[in-house]
């Protein structure tokens, strides 16, 4: 059983921001890192995954819709999205492989918690949008094969950080490392005994510049200021997403 597991999701690709949380104490010390998927679509895709590779195993990767997508645009198919078409092309061979073998689920027993599901974004679909608001009745529709064992899931893909209780089963979110919506920082959870949202603070204007300067992307700094300095607010990201929740 572990003590202390840190969470984090959806880096999209952006070294700067992963460094500032892989530097933070509690994820230094955690037992493990568990990796919720959408870890290199975005402008330091190679980077990023040689980063994450060099924790060994210190990290548990769980796959994302974007990674899927990476795999998929390799393999010839377009993607609906620039970035994740370039950086498709940027990964070696090994870095897609790694990305076309990972699960989509995995269960890991934490101590305080028990059995914890992570997905991505939900635990049947990596693409499923569901939301702090979402209705019950779409949770229970959403968790109708997860085993009763199971108490606590972990999800990502939305980018935006919650905590609440359905039917018993708590629901985590720990927000993103690279985009996310609401405010600057890196967002990402420590997991054991309880549940902490965290945020991670790093100097946006370096990490701008640095992404704009290492990265061959061509529009890597409209990418970095649209998306490092959180343009789009949990308002904003609750509207777009709503319609996809079934609404």
């Amino acid at each position: 059983m572990l003590t202390n597991v840190a969470v984090l999701s959806d880096i999209h690709g952006v070294l700067p921001a992963l460094e500032a949380v892989l530097a933070e104490p509690d994820v230094a010390a955690a037992d493990l890192i568990v990796l919720t998927g959408d870890i290199a679509a975005g402008p330091q895709p190679v980077e990023v995954l040689d980063r994450l590779a060099d924790l060994g195993d210190r990290a548990c990767w769980v796959r994302g819709n974007a990674d899927r997508e990476l795999v998929e645009a390799r393999a010839g198919r377009s993607i609906p999205f620039e970035v994740s078409n370039w950086a498709a092309a940027q990964l070696r061979d090994d870095q897609v492989d790694r990305l076309a073998q990972l699960p989509s689920t995995v269960t890991i027993t934490i101590d305080g918690l028990g059995p914890v599901l992570f997905c991505h974004a939900t635990p049947r679909d990596d693409e499923e949008v569901v939301l702090v608001d979402t209705r019950m009745a779409r949770w229970a529709q959403v968790f109708a094969d997860v085993p009763p064992e199971v108490r606590t899931v972990v999800c990502g893909h939305t980018h935006m950080p919650f905590t609440r209780l359905v039917d018993r089963r708590l629901v985590v979110n720990p927000g993103s490392v690279g985009m996310p919506y609401g405010g600057p920082g890196a967002y990402w959870a420590l997991l054991g005994p309880g549940v902490q949202l965290r945020r991670t603070d790093f100097d946006v204007d370096a990490a701008c510049a640095r992404v704009a300067a290492e990265s061959t992307y061509p529009d890597a700094a409209g990418f970095a200021d649209e998306y490092l300095r959180s343009r789009h607010s949990d308002a904003d990201a609750l509207a777009v997403f709503a319609p996809r929740d079934g609404r």
